[in-house]
């Protein structure tokens, strides 16, 4: 028996989506969540190789859902109206399901979802790959980061920047530290205007610089208001002096 979870704020969605699995009788739905925060509690309680997700939530949306999760099952994911969605779900191979959907489209996902739990294929990848090819509909203005057992929500005009870490990005925000699993390039196309990509390892607030200084010939060091040191390369000093009108 398959176990499986739903995660979805609407009600009528998650009754459709029983409704639908009752043709599947290897399939037992363990739980159903409201919202994001549920659901990375269900599935850390229940381990389930199937979840189905939707993307537009309250609280936590489906892809910040997902950025916190250490293991990740097979996921189908659903969207009303995420366009810009739907490309990262294709580039990855991902199976999706575009609101309102029929039975027969409803079927294929689930088909294709078991082969991929019956061949034990890891997740990880397409899920990853999701993520890095989603686009926002708007300029990110939340980072949602999982500290030990609690999950963090930093108000973007709150981090004075972020640093690349192997396969990690570290968040500084009011003297804390936190390391996320995202990548720089996700977090460049997608911060608002006031970050400035100064270096390939740094992505400055520049409201948060207090002064530039040079380094060598071809680098800089900006320090920020609270003391803080981050490397600007020959390209990145230029974007800071148009952007800063130095």
């Amino acid at each position: 028996m398959i176990k499986a979870i739903i995660i979805d704020d609407e009600k009528l969605a998650r009754d459709v989506i029983k409704k639908f699995l009752e043709s599947f009788s290897g399939i037992q739905v363990i739980e159903e969540c409201s919202n994001g925060f549920e659901g990375i509690k269900a599935i850390a309680t229940h381990k389930p190789q199937l979840i189905f997700l939707d993307i537009q939530m309250p609280k936590l949306t489906g892809f910040e859902m997902l950025e916190l999760l250490d293991d990740k099952p097979i996921i189908i994911f659903s969207t009303a109206f995420d366009q810009y969605a739907i490309k990262a779900f294709e580039l990855s191979a991902a199976d999706y399901l575009l609101k309102p959907y029929s039975k027969a489209r409803f079927d294929e996902a689930v088909i294709k979802a078991l082969k991929k739990v019956d061949e034990e294929i890891d997740s990880q990848e397409v899920v990853t790959s999701v993520l890095d090819n989603r686009e926002s509909l708007e300029k990110l203005d939340r980072v949602v980061i999982k500290n030990g057992s609690k999950i963090v929500i930093l108000g973007i005009d709150s981090i004075q920047h972020f640093q690349a870490q192997d396969d990690y990005v570290a968040v500084y925000s009011e003297g804390q530290k936190y390391l996320k699993q995202i990548t720089m390039k996700y977090l460049e196309e997608n911060l608002p205007e006031g970050f400035i990509r100064v270096h390939r390892s740094f992505i400055v607030n520049i409201d948060q610089i207090d002064k530039l200084e040079a380094y060598s010939k071809d680098s800089y060091i900006a320090i920020l208001k609270n003391g803080e040191k981050v490397s600007v390369s020959r390209n990145g000093y230029n974007l800071l002096k148009e952007k800063l009108g130095i």
